[in-house]
């Protein structure tokens, strides 16, 4: 079965829910990362506690960035993941907050 890619996300097409003790990751990654599933999961915990998203283009003004989003996580540390076995980085969530962060090795935007 052949699963198409969804467009660019147009603005304000991503809802996020944050308030005491829930939070939620932007993860920014290169543009070669397009239409890739990346997983998350808190730190310490069983594989099966991972969740995904899609690295998806976009839209910022006039500019594509590509980035996976990922809502309503319950505060905490949490590892993101390379593939199923290689941790890629570690990052905090905050209740009531948008935690940003890079993929390893992608510099931000000039």
């Amino acid at each position: 079965m052949h699963e198409s890619l969804p467009g660019p996300s147009s603005p304000g097409s991503v809802v996020l829910e944050l308030g005491p003790g829930i939070g939620a990751l932007v993860l920014h990654t290169p543009p070669e990362l397009d239409g890739r599933e990346i997983e998350v999961s808190p730190l310490g915990r069983a594989p099966g506690a991972r969740t995904h998203s899609r690295v998806r283009p976009r839209k910022a003004g006039s500019h594509t960035q590509y980035a996976a989003v990922y809502p309503q996580l319950a505060a905490g540390d949490y590892t993101i993941w390379n593939d199923d076995d290689t941790p890629a980085a570690t990052i905090t969530i905050h209740g009531g907050q948008v935690t940003t962060t890079r993929w390893p090795g992608h510099p931000p935007p000039p």
